[in-house]
């Protein structure tokens, strides 16, 4: 009993020492797969591993905060002390001699001539210009003719043919077209008229109307005759409008 549990003799546990190299290789063997097979796990089924403290290593550190921005630069103020030679409202004996004295050369004043134009244009030897001339002057001026410049009279005026109505003096009354009776066509015929300065019209032109009334409208309209139109004293030529109507009762 003692040397089964104690020694290694040459009795039944020789034969394990004699294998002891090869069950060390297997154990390490053993040991290793077993090793490997507990690190291949977590790689192959990822899904088992802590989401939530995996993420927290993901997760990329917040940048560093940037730098405080310099100091502004602080501003130089350079008073300036202005030197005056008066105190008090006095003048006061300088410090310093100047090195350089400015020389102020003045202009001379013109001559004075109130009483050579006084003598002359008034008369009186010595006699103040603002009182003699200016009394002889304005006494000319007071009595000259102010010129008022006349407006321009225009050439032609646009007047309403209320006006020209007033000013007709000879109408002629326009002759019926035998066709236009027959059809029953009546109507108003409107024409533009210039009236030039001695009374007669000079242009017509058909604003509206039945074509077949236009022509004898206009024939008539010629004939007629009006008092010149006068502006600021002067005859003008006028464009007015005339109209002219045809009625089957009248003719």
């Amino acid at each position: 009993m003692f040397e089964d549990s104690l020694l290694e003799s040459g009795g039944r546990n020789s034969k394990l020492h004699r294998r002891g190299p090869w069950a060390t290789l297997v154990s390490f063997l053993i040991q290793a797969a077993l090793v490997g097979v507990l690190v291949l796990i977590p790689l192959i089924y990822t899904e088992a591993l802590p989401k939530q403290q995996l993420m927290g290593y993901l997760v990329a550190p917040p940048p560093p905060p940037p730098p405080p921005p310099p100091p502004a630069a602080a501003q130089i103020v350079k008073v300036v002390k202005v030197q005056t030679e008066i105190d008090n409202g006095q003048l006061k004996a300088p410090t310093a001699i100047p090195k350089k004295i400015a020389i102020i050369k003045e202009d001379e004043a013109p001559p004075s001539t109130g009483g050579v134009v006084g003598g002359v244009v008034g008369g009186v030897p010595g006699g103040a210009a603002g009182g003699v001339v200016g009394g002889v002057l304005g006494s000319i001026m007071n009595s000259a003719p102010t010129a008022v410049p006349k407006a321009a009279t225009p050439t032609r005026v646009k007047v309403s043919a209320g006006v020209t109505t007033g000013l007709l003096i000879r109408k002629v009354q326009p002759n019926y077209p035998p066709l236009a009776k027959q059809a029953r066509i009546s109507g108003s015929v409107v024409l533009q008229a210039v009236i030039g300065k001695d009374g007669s019209i000079q242009n017509l032109r058909a604003v509206s109307g039945h074509p077949m009334l236009i022509q004898s409208a206009i024939d008539a309209v010629r004939q007629w005759k009006y008092k010149p139109y006068f502006l600021n004293g002067e005859p003008v030529e006028v464009d007015t409008m005339v109209t002219v109507n045809f009625t089957l009762a009248g003719g």
